[in-house]
């Protein structure tokens, strides 16, 4: 018998081994080059959220994953326009002894189950504008061909023997756990209960014969992966939580159950009696979508973005890149990881009846609200909390006051009675402080600003870039303030159109602020789109000048045409965000009558 960690597992006689000296590095299973994204790779991308269990109703987590990966893709789209070059999968996790189970608890067949949480899960992605390219549901006929070829891949190379599993099982988590990550509870009767150290799940002994994956042999590689590129995994604390798990061992993996213990699931090619763990059947969606096994999988892969929670993390950066290894493809090319949102402090629960309703907050702060919110506020290397008195000011002073009140000003038909984009005059504001002459009115602070906003959409991508979606939009919240600024010390309203000293400098404020809106407007395309639309449609902004290729902000100002100067402004949209607090209070007095 080998012990390998808490598991023990027993290889059948005959079964087919693998030496442990032979070659599994990442030179020996890679299709192409690792760790370094150069300027030869083509200009598709590949985002993914984790597919969704639905063992229970969507919360505001499912839908924050959803939309950072949704953010990431607008953004590339908005670099690359071309709907070829982007792909975006999500989908729901269907299979497992947790469905099997919360099935049997609620009086359906799984497939019913399946169904009904599903469509809840689509439905809330519609509602919340997340442009996936492709829904994925583990139950599909292509994903079972995708799952058993990929299993015969496995087969074939050596990689998969039976054995005997004897140890811990999580069913809640999903997953085997070795002794030194099980700890003792009390449990409803007082008693001590074995649970899962890291969720706090109970956890049973199991033992049965399993098929088993050679996992063990992939540790340095799977080293070798990592440290050849920092930026794998994204952000950085998750990345070097994952080689500190290598540096552990690293047991081999059950990779199937007993079919008359979990019947709900993908049978094992060649032996009904057994089913395929559900993590592996789930991992494999990502290459479902694109195809696999059929060759066109092979131009999306190396391209490939997992947005994931921090709980899934060993899954995706330890068992899914090994797999794969032992597949004979790479590893994905990031790995982002985000971390959880608790409410006012404490841990979402059912139990303590404070899971937050993603729906009702989208109805309730509208969809770009809440996006905003989700977005601005949520920062990946930690927990962020969510109250409702925080969205409501976060909401008010940068949607409706900040960036609204702005449109507003510069649109409004007292200051802009013409409703055009006025002319920018060289001479009031020349490229260059020094030049500055009689007629000149820009101050330090305005050039400042220019500066600011120009280099904005590069500073954006780069936040982009290091999964800082956060930070990206603290950079335009900053720029609108300055922009505020701006407009608040120059004063337009008390400006003139019919006096000739008045009148350039009043058209070219209202030109430099109408162009800093432009750029906001373009730049809140991948976290507000209706918001963006309907801002960059009043700025008569067109359908194709919205990418980040067509965007030039100021040309004027550096000395060449700019395409807006005289346009007519786009029709009224409205106001661009309302004020929330306003209704709310209309809410609570309309209860108290």
């Amino acid at each position: 018998m080998l012990r390998i960690s808490a598991l023990r597992l027993l290889g059948r006689r005959g079964a087919s081994r693998v030496s442990l000296s032979e070659d599994f590095s990442l030179r020996h299973y890679s299709s192409g080059p690792l760790g370094v994204r150069d300027d030869t790779r083509d200009s598709r991308a590949y985002f993914t959220t984790p597919i969704f269990y639905v063992n229970a109703a969507p919360h505001i987590g499912h839908l924050y994953s959803a939309l950072l990966a949704d953010a990431l893709c607008r953004h590339h789209r908005l670099r690359v326009p071309s709907d070829a070059a982007t792909g975006f999968s999500t989908g729901t996790d269907e299979h497992g002894l947790k469905i099997q189970q919360a099935a049997a608890a609620a009086g359906l067949a799984p497939s019913e189950l399946c169904d009904r949480v599903s469509a809840q899960f689509q439905q809330l992605f519609r509602e919340a504008d997340i442009s996936s390219t492709d829904f994925i549901r583990t139950t599909e006929a292509r994903h079972r061909i995708a799952v058993q070829h990929f299993w015969g891949m496995l087969k074939a190379r050596g990689l998969l023997y039976k054995g005997l599993y004897e140890g811990w099982y999580c069913a809640s988590d999903e997953c085997f756990l070795p002794e030194a990550k099980v700890t003792r509870q009390p449990g409803p009767s007082g008693d001590l209960c074995p649970v899962s150290l890291e969720s706090g799940h109970p956890v049973s002994w199991t033992k049965e014969e399993n098929y088993i994956f050679r996992l063990s042999q992939f540790r340095e590689p799977l080293q070798q992966w990592l440290r050849g590129d920092p930026q794998a995994i994204t952000p950085e604390p998750f990345h070097q939580t994952v080689l500190q798990w290598l540096e552990e061992e690293l047991p081999d993996l059950s990779v199937s159950r007993r079919s008359s213990h979990l019947h709900w699931g993908i049978p094992v090619p060649g032996d009904d009696s057994q089913t395929i763990y559900v993590w592996l059947d789930a991992l494999v969606n990502y290459l479902t979508v694109i195809g696999y096994p059929n060759t066109e999988f092979k131009s999306w892969w190396p391209n490939t973005s997992h947005i994931i929670g921090k709980d899934i993390l060993k899954f995706h950066a330890i068992y899914w890149p090994a797999l794969l290894l032992g597949a004979g493809m790479s590893p994905p090319y990031r790995i982002y990881v985000h971390s959880h949102w608790t409410v006012c402090g404490q841990k979402m629960s059912k139990s303590l009846g404070n899971v937050v309703d993603p729906r009702t907050c989208l109805d309730r702060y509208t969809v770009d609200g809440f996006r905003y919110f989700l977005l601005r506020q949520g920062v990946p290397s930690w927990d962020c909390d969510y109250y409702d008195e925080k969205v409501v000011k976060l909401l008010d002073s940068e949607l409706a006051d900040a960036l609204g009140g702005l449109l507003n000003r510069c649109t409004a038909n007292r200051i802009n009675p013409s409703g055009i984009y006025p002319a920018f005059c060289t001479t009031c504001f020349p490229s260059e402080p020094g030049l500055v002459g009689p007629s000149g009115r820009a101050q330090a602070e305005d050039y400042a600003l220019v500066s600011a906003v120009a280099t904005l959409p590069k500073q954006v991508a780069d936040h982009y870039d290091n999964f800082q979606i956060y930070k990206a939009l603290e950079a335009v919240s900053s720029c609108v303030r300055q922009t505020n600024g701006f407009v608040q010390r120059h004063a337009p309203w008390k400006l003139n159109w019919e006096s000739p000293v008045d009148a350039p400098w009043l058209g070219t404020v209202l030109h430099v602020a109408l162009e800093c809106l432009r750029v906001f407007g373009t730049l809140l395309q991948p976290v507000t789109p209706s918001l963006a639309d309907r801002l960059l449609s009043r700025l008569g902004v067109s359908s194709t000048e919205r990418s980040l290729g067509e965007l030039h902000f100021l040309s004027r100002f550096y000395g060449h045409p700019s395409p807006f100067e005289g346009r007519r402004l786009g029709p009224e949209t409205g106001v661009l965000f309302p004020r929330l607090d306003q209704s709310r209070s209309w809410l609570v007095k309309a209860h108290k009558t």
